[in-house]
Formats: structure tokens, C-alpha cells, sequence
């Protein structure tokens, strides 16, 4: 039985993918320009969600549709750690907060674990597969934007138990694919994947405030001016 659901995904997510990468805050990114307040504010959000989603999953391992997907070396959690104990010090935990836009993620994927738990492949799918795609790409922009050295707050680009993550990426859309699923759910996914790209924009629409006002409005519109297909976009298509 193959249920397509890899390229249903990507094409049905075409859209909000593009409009995520013509976000203020990704623009900047992607042409050199990391504010390292707004990034580590970043970084604790994403603390907060990967928990979520990783526990998620976790509760679910055996799950007839989550078991097909479950890979815990994605799993971020842990490194997110690393890079927090890199930008706030040792006492990060008492130090991140949780945003609006981040409770609002995390809300949600609580609420579809409890109802409709085959509906935590759209985050996975929509944060992993973009991870393992641009990952070493922002990586290098981080560190050079950043002045760090190398191992220093990047560690969640990191996969370091995915040797080839090409070929994982490979692996993990045939396990989509075969998916035991009908259309019906399968929209379903690709409609929850629409809604966690909405999600992680809003992340980063937060973002932008503190990024302006320490790069200036004026490099910032010039640097957002034009729209453009973005370079993750493309890596993601591999």
C-alpha cells in the first residue's frame, strides 16, 4: 500500500515553505545577519517545542502510524541544551522563556498528540526534514555571523548519529510513503504541516522586533527587500 504521503508533503507545503523563507528574520539569516539576543531567544523556543514533540513521539513509539516514523536519533532535545548552556551560561533553564507564538506551537502539539496522534508526523516532517536539509548551511552562516568557533552554540545542526543524512532523508520519506493511511489522512497531515510552518513563522515574526533594533530598520528592509527562493528550499527538494 503507498499512501505518496512524502510527495503530498512536499507539494502540498510548497507554499508555506517559500512564504517561511521570505520571513524578515530568515532573509537576514540566510544573507549573514544573526543577532546573537534574538537567535538565543530562538533557540529557547525551540527548546520548548522539540521537547514537546520529542516526549510526543516518544509516547507514542508504538503507535501503528507514529512507530513508522519514529527515529529518535532526530532528536534535538539534547543538543538545544548544549547550545543553551553556550549562550546563557550554566543556569539557562531558569533564564528562557516561553513566547506567545511558542506557547501556541507547543499548545498544539499536546492537543493533536491527545486527539489525532498520526497528526505529530506533520511536525515532525515539517522540523526535521528542513533541519537535515539546511542545517549545515545555517550552520556556517550562524558560526560566521556569530563569530564562533567551531562546536560552540551550533550543536543542533548537528546530527551526529545520521552518518549520511542524505541517505536518511531518503530512508525516512519511503517510510511516509508507505504510510498505512487513507487520502483522507493523508490531507489531513499535509493540512497540520501547512499549520506548523504557520507556527514556526510566527516564531520567527516575534523574532524581528529584537533584531531591529540592534541591526536598524533601515539594513533591515534593505536586506528583506526582494522576495527570493531561498537556498534551504532547494536543498529540501534533494
Amino acid at each position: 500500500m503507498s499512501s505518496n504521503l512524502a510527495t503530498k508533503l512536499r507539494e502540498g507545503t510548497k507554499k508555506a515553505h517559500s512564504a517561511a523563507e521570505n520571513m524578515g528574520f530568515v532573509k537576514c539569516f540566510l544573507k549573514g545577519v544573526v543577532e546573537k539576543n534574538s537567535y538565543r531567544k530562538l533557540v529557547g523556543n525551540f527548546y520548548f517545542v522539540y521537547s514537546a514533540m520529542e516526549e510526543e513521539m516518544e509516547r507514542h513509539k508504538n503507535h501503528p502510524i507514529i512507530s513508522k516514523i519514529y527515529y529518535p536519533q532526530l532528536n534535538r532535545q539534547r543538543t538545544l541544551e548544549q547550545d543553551l548552556s553556550f549562550y546563557y551560561g550554566a543556569n539557562w533553564k531558569e533564564q528562557i522563556v516561553l513566547s506567545p507564538a511558542g506557547e501556541a506551537y507547543v499548545k498544539r502539539i499536546r492537543e493533536v498528540s491527545n486527539s489525532s496522534p498520526e497528526l505529530l508526523i506533520a511536525h515532525s516532517y515539517t522540523r526535521y526534514i528542513g533541519d537535515l536539509s539546511g542545517g549545515q548551511i545555517l550552520k556556517n552562516i550562524a558560526q560566521r555571523a556569530m563569530n564562533l568557533s567551531e562546536g560552540e552554540g551550533t550543536a543542533f545542526y548537528e546530527f551526529k548519529d545520521i552518518p549520511d543524512e542524505k541517505q536518511f532523508k531518503a530512508t525516512y520519506r519511503q517510510a511516509l510513503d508507505e504510510m498505512p493511511i487513507d487520502d483522507a489522512t493523508g490531507d489531513r497531515i499535509v493540512d497540520e504541516a501547512n499549520a506548523a510552518f504557520g507556527m514556526n513563522m510566527k516564531l520567527f515574526q516575534e523574532m524581528e522586533g529584537s533584531l531591529i533594533k540592534a541591526i536598524g530598520q533601515m539594513l533591515f528592509n534593505t536586506l528583506t527587500r526582494r522576495r527570493t527562493r531561498g537556498s534551504t528550499e532547494l536543498a529540501t527538494a534533494e
